[in-house]
């Protein structure tokens, strides 16, 4: 059988930029972060919080190539990117702080790939 890839729009548009912005900047993370989203939905990392909180630091830059679930809290404050977020992830968030950013705007913002870590 011949893997096809994403079929949602939206998420072809963001694997193609991500790898883009990859080739033009010779950033892997960029490119890494691309390929973890080009696997299929039931392959791509799903995160709880409480991983988040247990692996990172006050003020860090995460992002997590799948999707952030709500189980568990949040101690710290930090920046978040991912592909999707849960509803109660996405409150538990906001309740302590924590910045949500688009994987394309963090791209954007951070273009180097400095001091950003992939948690899943």
């Amino acid at each position: 059988m011949k893997r096809t890839g994403p079929t949602n729009p939206l998420l072809r548009d963001l694997i193609g930029e991500l790898k883009k912005r990859g080739n033009e900047q010779e950033v892997n993370l960029w490119k890494r972060i691309a390929s973890d989203l080009e696997k299929p939905t039931r392959q791509r990392r799903a995160v709880n919080l409480s991983r988040i909180n247990r692996h990172t630091k006050e003020n860090e830059v995460v992002v997590v190539p799948g999707k952030v679930l709500g189980s568990g809290d949040l101690n710290h404050k930090l920046t978040i990117s991912a592909y999707q977020f849960s509803e109660q992830a996405k409150d538990k968030l906001e309740k302590c702080g924590a910045q949500i950013v688009s994987l394309l705007d963090l791209s954007k913002e951070k273009p180097n790939g400095k001091n950003i870590r992939i948690i899943g």
